[in-house]
């Protein structure tokens, strides 16, 4: 369902950005603590969201040897707004230089909760966040789920699931939850970027407090 491996109790996720950074040829200029920071967000919350609690990262690393620490505060910001203390490795490409920046991430986690309970007709679904991509991410920030809105909803009694919404967009991820179609004043089809929002599978009686934790969700009509 998610781009995670769950094996030998632990979860493993993973993500990857390019283009982003601070060469001349970069698609997106951010500092590469910006770039560390949204490459951990992602793979963090897909890891949680898989019922994971993550302990390590694998950096890899192909900008430079100057864009390592940079990109590993930023991984380790990120876990730091999810309350995870992260062990960080990885490697550098250093006998090459690339005209663009690019780097990995590999989160893994040690499988600590079933997820993924999204039977019943009471179930409802809401995205938090807004679907954001490139440049709208620095430029839009007020409109990016926070990571710590994302842990106080995870654990929330009466939410089935959490699914981080990537670059296929919420019908795409909505179909992989709960196998149906839906839409709301959101854009449905456009990427979300570094999982600029995600998507609620909830009971009404969690509306409230996931409203009030988020300041405002943006609920899906379900086509039956």
């Amino acid at each position: 369902m998610r781009d995670v491996i769950r094996t030998n109790g632990l979860v493993i996720a993973a993500d990857n950005s390019g283009a982003i950074g601070q060469k001349e040829q970069d698609a997106v200029e951010a500092p590469y603590e910006v770039v560390g920071y949204f490459s951990a967000r992602v793979a963090l919350m897909e890891c949680i969201a898989a019922g994971g609690e993550p302990f390590a990262a694998v950096l890899h690393n192909f900008s430079g040897d100057t864009a390592w620490t940079p990109l590993q505060e930023g991984v380790q910001r990120a876990a730091a707004e999810l309350g995870c203390k992260l062990e960080v490795t990885g490697s550098t490409e250093s006998n090459f230089s690339m005209l663009q920046s690019a780097a990995g991430m590999v989160i893994i986690g040690r499988h600590v909760r079933d997820t993924d309970r999204v039977e019943g007709s009471r179930v409802q679904y809401g995205i938090v966040g807004k679907p954001l991509v490139g440049s709208e991410v620095l430029e839009y920030p007020k409109d990016v789920a926070s990571l710590s809105v994302f842990h106080k909803v995870v654990k929330m009694e009466g939410v089935r699931a959490v699914l981080p919404v990537g670059s296929k967009g919420i019908s795409y991820e909505l179909r992989q939850l709960s196998g149906k179609e839906g839409c709301c004043e959101l854009d449905m089809e456009k990427s979300a970027g570094p999982s600029t929002c995600f998507l609620v599978a909830f009971e009404e009686k969690a509306a409230q407090r996931i409203e009030r934790a988020a300041g405002q969700l943006y609920r899906l009509n379900i086509f039956e």
